[in-house]
């Protein structure tokens, strides 16, 4: 097996190991049959994100981004699923689904009947996705700073922490390998963000660590 497809594989199963971290609020939901402290946006982000990165996979013919990708999109649309039938906000959340299936739409007319040209389609949509993935790994970064002003950890997950940080890693050697920097740009943010939360499990680790919001994000 060359380095590449050890890569791959790495990559896949990673990932799809980040993936499944949702499962323990899908566990959450059905055992207490309400979506209490349990975030949604972050499916729907998620999902539209796995998506995107699904097309672009399809566009540069890469089976590693194809997988991973497929098998992400369906999870979120399960979690998804399942998040709205223990809400009780279902319009929020009905609202919020349309939405973004008008942004999903929107982008798809742009990507598909806007761009004819192949190389610039790929390359404005690496660069979309890319933007998407940089800004959702960063968004927790508050909560990183009130964490680092209260000295408590317990909303953080340690297997996520950590899952993230392979999976991040994976990636940007993956992307080395193709010398797409669409992918490897996006996923350093998960390098260094993983790196802070191992810092501040560290410093301030707590005893009893709480389950947080399932909150993964990925290329």
């Amino acid at each position: 097996m060359d380095l590449l497809s050890l890569l791959s594989w790495a990559c896949i199963v990673f990932t799809v190991g980040m993936f499944s971290t949702g499962l323990t609020d899908l566990k959450k939901m059905r055992e207490s049959k309400s979506t209490d402290n349990i975030q949604f946006l972050p499916f729907l982000t998620t999902c539209l994100n796995n998506l995107g990165w699904m097309y672009y996979g399809i566009l540069k013919r890469d089976q590693t981004i194809i997988l991973v990708n497929i098998i992400g999109a369906l999870l979120q649309l399960l979690y998804i699923i399942m998040y709205f039938r223990y809400t009780k906000q279902k319009r929020l959340v009905s609202s919020q689904t349309l939405a973004a299936g008008v942004v999903l739409i929107c982008g798809w007319l742009y990507f598909t009947m806007f761009l004819t040209d192949g190389d610039i389609r790929l390359s404005q949509l690496g660069l979309t996705c890319s933007v998407v993935t940089v800004s959702m790994y960063l968004s927790p970064l508050t909560d990183l700073v009130e964490i680092v002003r209260s000295g408590n950890v317990q909303c953080l997950s340690f297997p996520l922490t950590v899952a993230t940080f392979f999976t991040s890693t994976s990636w940007v050697f993956y992307g080395l390998q193709l010398s797409d920097y669409y992918i490897v740009v996006p996923n350093t943010p998960g390098i260094f963000t993983s790196l802070i939360r191992f810092y501040l499990f560290w410093k301030f680790a707590s005893v009893n660590q709480g389950s947080p919001s399932y909150k993964p994000v990925h290329i």
